[in-house]
């Protein structure tokens, strides 16, 4: 990727994830390939994939890879970004939040999937989109119509839901303020 995201890190073909979504929609991606590159959109069957909806992310990929268009995000997802970008670009999703480093972080993940026809995994912490986001894992799978070129991206966002809801819930009742917990003590017992 062109764009680095502090913090963030990227695997071309991963075949291990931390969290089972990520697992199960490598696997189902893979079956529906049938020996092709990629599936196509239409090989992709939400009925398939309702145990996982939540945390998915449909991306249209505009000419060129100039930018990218959320045609579907998960309800799971919505409550992560505090917001439902359906129909929104990758410019305009990200024009506010994290600004140009995420805006550009996002597009370059994007691009790569889309022009290299390639699986990405992307995990690590979430604080260039701004203060208490958490740490993420996703995966990026490319779709495509002809074959040949990527025109979609199934992409899945996932994250610690428990952990997040409950640091906003405690941030709304500090009257807005995210306490955050220094990374060197995430993780460690108390």
């Amino acid at each position: 990727m062109g764009e680095r995201l502090t913090g963030v890190g990227l695997e071309v073909d991963p075949r291990e994830f931390l969290h089972p979504t990520l697992t199960f929609l490598r696997e189902y991606w893979d079956s529906k390939r049938r020996g092709r590159a990629m599936p196509s959109r239409a090989d992709i069957s939400p009925s398939e994939l309702k145990d996982h909806l939540g945390w998915v992310i449909l991306v249209e990929v505009l000419p060129e890879f100039a930018d990218f268009r959320y045609k579907l995000v998960g309800t799971l997802v919505t409550q992560y970004y505090l917001e439902d970008t359906t129909g929104k670009t990758v410019r305009e999703a990200f024009g506010r939040k994290g600004g140009e480093a995420a805006r550009n972080g996002v597009l370059a993940m994007f691009r790569k999937c889309a022009r290299d026809r390639v699986v990405l995994r992307i995990h690590g912490d979430a604080g260039w989109i701004a203060p208490g986001f958490e740490e993420f894992e996703s995966i990026c799978l490319p779709l495509s119509d002809d074959g040949a070129h990527c025109n979609m991206i199934l992409h899945a966002f996932v994250f610690n839901r428990e952990r997040v809801m409950l640091a906003r819930e405690i941030a709304r009742a500090n009257g807005g303020k995210i306490l955050v917990e220094p990374a060197s003590t995430r993780g460690k017992a108390r």
